[in-house]
């Protein structure tokens, strides 16, 4: 096992020795392949989906759908909703003649329906009526100019007293825009905050430069691999939340040892060696922790997932590489000038670096109980309210106050009832004579409004389909509770679909598969943990914690949006939220963990005193994590500033994650129980020590062997042993 040890250090060691002589290379490389893939994407355009897929082979929802396809496309295509709003009476003839007119010339155009009141386009009281506009292609699938010309042209015919707004997923897509702003406002952010930390612009200016190369890179990538997969629009909001965030993060855990080592008296060449061979380690390690985390995703067997999956685990993917080729070629171009900075630095510091953080582990270790008791109650008691979240997605209801679909989703819910912006369909099979069954069952029904049924129509194949209006809106529980009593009532000759049940089948099933989901992860995740800390109460230790701080992050989201506490407006969380945030951030806290203990067990295999190396291990990566947290943090919550929810529920979510990971597990709950835990901490049972493979993310920062993990290790340093003591007697 030794020898294998020292020859997977010595690989480590010679790909930085590698790095650093080839760094023009590298540099020119990742210069080329952002230029190439940025023009190659540009000339080859995007090919993404409009992310409203939420098919599920199997469910009444998606058999409907097929039927739909096969016997009435018109039904399943494209569409925009104009929306006529007149108090005096929605429409003249001549008006409506003239509107239909003009947008029937739009390209892409193929039908225009006029209002009808017996097809519930009418209000009862005359004031408003729905022009239903078919477009060719699938849904949001025209383009962009499109839609802008359907919004001018039937904004045209406003006046003083007829409203006119429009609905529909295009017309949502195009005004929601882009979310340049936010990004730009968590990189100035996070610049801040690096150069706080390190004290220098060029310093603060590598990490960025480092994530800004690898997400540049893989959007231009992503766009390319689009045309091959179905990739939602939205995976490029997430890929450049999940890159810029990750990416920073990694570059930041080199760079830091980087600028330890130097301070320690490292010479530069040896300083990047021994980041490489010890950060450089805990990167690679973090980076696969979110990837396997990822990829645990496609255990949901949800075909919608699967292209926003691939998406961002290969972003996380290419700034892990970025991190250990990029970086170290950065490093080895401007490593005179920071590593004159950093001796001038420490020259002028009478403070040995960590100190304040060696203290607060030492006032943890006073107290353990008490600081684990604490946080694990303020930790539940914010989870709680994750076990009553709303699963669903979010719609023209949520969009911001003043644009067109939200107007029109008002004005609809107002004098058609809320349940005309998400209407129930029904295909009947077998006899007219049944069809008529279940529409007299409709019309009976106390969750569907009586005079918002259609009648049955044909489909062929003895099919009818009927289109019925619930009485409560699509975001509604009570709806999803029809959904589902509906299905009961009919029984196997009837399919009940349309987009809101669609919804609900959609999360129903990630919360009958969540529980797998977690199970995998976890256990891919511990088994890992094992292999490299040879431990089972760390990994046991860390699935908790991560749970508890994730559990605690979704409990949060459900209090600012499904309960619409503070600044947001209550309604549902997204139904692939939950899994997706497990995902990222069990990953991310990876990263805290692995860091964090990773720099424990060289103290412990270097001193093999349990409590100093809890100390070490948090005066070397305090500072870093909680900058590294802090960083992510303003990334993160940045996007909490953009139009669209389900962005902004993402970005809330990873946000309060990081941070309370960071702050409360890494920085509290950790040292207490590591503190209890004492030397057994780093025990594995000799079966497991067998069986589990061996893998090491501690390097050799000294140049030399470290103790055997096979073995106690013994106090070998005798200014540790010294200091070990101080603080004890403290």
């Amino acid at each position: 096992m030794n020898d294998l040890s020292r020859a997977d250090h010595t690989r480590m060691q010679r790909f930085a020795g590698f790095s650093q002589r080839h760094h023009w290379t590298a540099l020119v490389a990742w210069i080329a392949l952002l230029v190439g893939v940025t023009i190659a994407a540009r000339a080859v355009g995007a090919d993404y989906g409009d992310g409203s897929d939420v098919s599920l082979p199997g469910t009444q929802s998606q058999q409907m759908a097929d039927l739909l396809e096969q016997h009435a496309p018109d039904q399943t295509g494209d569409s925009v909703t104009v929306v006529l709003h007149d108090e005096r009476g929605w429409a003249t003839d001549a008006n409506l003649v003239a509107l239909t007119n003009e947008l029937m010339a739009i390209d892409h155009v193929e039908a225009v329906s006029a209002p009808d009141s017996r097809q519930g386009t009418v209000s009862a009281d005359g004031t408003l009526a729905l022009v239903e506009v078919a477009l060719d292609g699938e849904r949001a699938a025209a383009p962009a100019a499109t839609y802008q010309q359907l919004i001018k042209v039937a904004k045209s015919h406003a006046s003083n007293d007829l409203q006119v707004e429009l609905s529909g997923v295009g017309i949502r897509k195009v005004e929601r825009g882009g979310g340049g702003g936010a990004e730009g406002a968590g990189l100035l952010a996070a610049l801040v905050v690096l150069i706080f930390l390190f004290g220098s612009l060029l310093a603060a200016s590598l990490p960025l430069i480092t994530a800004l190369f690898a997400v540049g890179s893989t959007l231009g990538l992503v766009t390319l691999i689009s045309h091959l997969i179905t990739i939602p629009d939205y995976t490029t909001s997430l890929l450049v939340l999940v890159g810029l965030g990750v990416g920073i993060d990694y570059a930041l855990l080199v760079f830091s040892r980087y600028r330890s080592e130097l301070r320690d008296g490292a010479d530069r060449a040896t300083a990047t060696t021994r980041a490489l061979d010890t950060a450089g380690r805990s990167v690679l390690f973090a980076g696969a922790s979110v990837i396997i985390a990822l990829l645990g995703m496609f255990t949901l067997g949800i075909a919608a997932f699967e292209g926003t999956v691939t998406a961002v685990a290969f972003t996380v993917l290419v700034t892990m590489v970025a991190s250990l080729t990029l970086l170290p070629a950065l490093l080895t171009l401007f490593g005179k000038r920071i590593e004159i900075r950093v001796r001038k630095h420490a020259a002028k510091s009478s403070r040995r670096p960590g100190e304040r953080w060696r203290r607060w582990a030492w006032f943890v270790q006073r107290a353990p109980w008490q600081a684990l008791v604490v946080s694990v109650i303020a930790l539940g008691a914010l989870a709680a309210p994750a076990l009553d979240m709303h699963l669903g997605f979010n719609d023209a209801g949520n969009d911001a106050e003043g644009t067109t679909t939200r107007a029109a989703y008002d004005l609809i819910s107002d004098k058609l009832g809320p349940g005309a912006n998400g209407p129930l369909y029904v295909v009947a099979q077998g006899s007219r004579a049944a069809a008529g069954a279940a529409h007299e069952h409709l019309v009976d029904h106390p969750g569907v409004v009586p005079d918002r049924v259609s009648p049955p129509m044909s489909l062929g194949d003895n099919a009818f389909l009927i289109r019925a209006q619930p009485t409560t809106g699509p975001q509604d529980e009570a709806t999803a509770d029809l959904v589902t009593a509906l299905r009961n009532d009919l029984g196997e000759a009837a399919l009940v679909g349309g987009s809101t049940a669609a919804n609900v089948d959609y999360s129903q099933a990630i919360s009958d598969r969540f529980p797998l989901f977690v199970v995998v992860v976890i256990g891919l995740s511990g088994l890992l943990l094992m292999s490299v800390f040879r431990s089972i109460a760390i990994a046991l230790k860390a699935a908790a914690l991560n749970v508890l701080s994730i559990g605690a992050a979704l409990g949060a989201m459900k209090l600012v949006y499904q309960d619409g506490r503070f600044w947001a407006d209550s309604g549902p969380i997204e139904a692939f939220m939950p899994v997706f945030i497990f995902a990222i951030v069990f990953g991310l806290s990876m990263d805290y963990e692995v860091f964090l203990l990773s720099r424990m067990r060289e103290e412990w295999l270097r001193t093999g005193d349990a409590q100093h190396a809890v100390r070490e291990g948090l005066a070397h990566t305090g500072g870093v994590i909680t900058a590294a947290a802090a960083i992510m943090f303003v990334v993160f919550g940045s996007f909490a500033l953009l139009p669209d929810r389900m962005l902004q529920q993402t970005g809330f979510a990873m946000a309060a994650a990081v941070l309370l990971d960071a702050l409360v597990i890494r920085c509290l709950v950790v040292p207490a129980v590591m503190r209890l835990l004492g030397p057994t901490a780093w025990r594995l049972p000799r079966l497991l020590d067998r069986w589990l493979p061996r893998l090491h993310v501690e390097g050799r920062p000294d140049g030399q062997t470290l103790a055997s993990p096979d073995a106690t290790p013994t106090v070998t340093v005798a200014t540790s042993d010294a200091r070990s003591s101080a603080y004890n007697k403290r």
